[in-house]
């Protein structure tokens, strides 16, 4: 019975720790404390290890022996491939979406938290925002299996922010864009704001890359 509890339980606790590397809470490369994280979500090392496991086969965590389980590093290669997923599922996403999708709402709030974060210079907040408002997007698809498989992809990413050490450059120039994009789909025109994500994500991926060659370069 305990073993069952455990397999039932573990996808939750992914999905909970999954939320703390979207959320920026767990950097690249930190050793994870199975005591801290254990007692933090109430549940038992046995379960904690099961979703260590899963996240594990993801490629977010990594296990080390005689070490421990860390948060994964993600290379550049990885972040290329994270990129061109986004285009084929957000983009396509977008351009099909209707206006008033209970999405767009949750993409409006992302927007204004995002920019008052923004004002108080809340890098971490804006960051956070801005995977809210990329999650939104998804959810116009109407698929839980995409939504599922987005936030995989969203805690990558989010790992690969991590890796880099100035969260302004990285993120104040999408707040306006992400309103923009908005802007386009409240109008009615989807597939405007299907073009101007492309772009978007095309020079996202350009900052983000450039960012991580200089931290390589610097060793």
């Amino acid at each position: 019975m305990a073993e069952q509890e455990t397999t039932a339980l573990a996808p939750r606790l992914a999905e909970a720790i999954r939320d703390k590397l979207i959320a920026g809470e767990l950097k690249p490369g930190q050793r994870l404390s199975e005591a801290a994280l254990s007692a933090g979500l109430d549940v038992s090392r046995n379960s904690l290890r099961e979703a260590f496991r899963l996240l594990t086969k993801e490629g977010l965590l990594r296990h080390e022996p005689n070490r421990g389980v860390f948060v994964s590093t993600p290379s550049m290669a990885s972040i290329i491939d994270i990129y061109r997923v986004r285009r084929m599922i957000e983009c396509r996403a977008l351009a099909n979406a209707y206006p008033n999708h209970p999405a767009v709402a949750r993409m409006r709030v992302a927007v204004e938290s995002a920019r008052a974060a923004r004002d108080r210079k809340d890098w971490g907040v804006v960051g956070s925002d801005n995977m809210a408002f990329h999650a939104a997007i998804v959810d116009l698809a109407d698929s839980r299996r995409l939504s599922d498989f987005y936030a995989q992809i969203a805690a990558e990413l989010r790992l690969s922010f991590g890796l880099l050490h100035d969260p302004e450059l990285l993120h104040a120039p999408y707040v306006e864009l992400n309103a923009g994009i908005l802007s386009m789909l409240e109008a009615g025109d989807p597939q405007a704001a299907a073009a101007a994500l492309d772009a978007y994500l095309m020079q996202s991926e350009r900052t983000v890359l450039a960012a991580f060659s200089r931290m390589d370069a610097k060793g």
